[in-house]
């Protein structure tokens, strides 16, 4: 059976069909959810990128319960978690529509997500060079991955697949680079692949949060 490894992008994965699709699924087995999506394969290393986030006026629990869902996803064999981080700071922008008399500019307190795909990028590179799997697989819709993609399909000539987690038009750039492309439109795969709502780890036992 060839062997593969997966590359998720988390945050795209998040938004792609948790945000507004399946808001219900987020407590998901990310092991069991990539052998569903690939069999005949034997799925040998996931790499989940993504970054810690902090709390907000807006969602004051969302820190603690993302902590709880990686360590759930510690708890699976397959999966290594890859963090990045955010950074947050300020910049002056224009304004559409500045009033008459008013300022052209205001400032602007912006958050962003930095290291997690040019960590993706790297390991992609890094384990298919290596010849660690006969297959790689990224799950995301992230145009800004197509040419690490292609160069593993073109210089590496190793087979690379995009699973496209996003209800939006898919991006032509990643299914140009890649060798194969789809998205994913079955409910049921994450139906299906639920993590118990009780696990234990070496720190003791722990619970699905009650608003993840």
């Amino acid at each position: 059976m060839p062997t593969v490894n997966i590359y998720v992008d988390g945050f795209n994965l998040y938004y792609g069909a948790f945000r507004t699709r399946w808001p219900q699924y987020k407590w998901l087995d990310l092991q069991g959810f990539c052998e569903s999506l690939l069999p005949g394969r034997e799925v040998k290393r996931i790499r989940y990128f993504t970054a810690q986030v902090r709390n907000t006026p807006q969602n004051p629990g969302a820190a603690n319960r993302q902590r709880i869902y990686l360590r759930a996803l510690a708890t699976l064999p397959k999966v290594e978690i890859h963090y990045g981080h955010f950074s947050t700071h300020d910049v002056r922008l224009p304004l559409a529509n500045p009033p008459r008399n008013g300022p052209a500019t205001a400032l602007v307190r912006r958050t962003e997500e930095k290291g997690s795909d040019a960590n993706l990028a790297a390991y992609l590179l890094l384990d298919c060079g290596r010849s660690d799997s006969d297959e790689a697989v990224v799950i995301s819709n992230d145009s800004d991955f197509a040419e690490p993609i292609r160069l593993v399909r073109d210089a590496l000539q190793m087979s690379i697949g995009v699973i496209n987690p996003s209800q939006r038009r898919r991006s032509i750039q990643l299914w140009q680079a890649a060798s194969w492309s789809y998205p994913i439109i079955n409910e049921r795969i994450f139906r299906s692949n639920q993590l118990p709502l009780q696990l234990t780890d070496a720190n003791g036992t722990f619970s699905k949060p009650p608003a993840w």
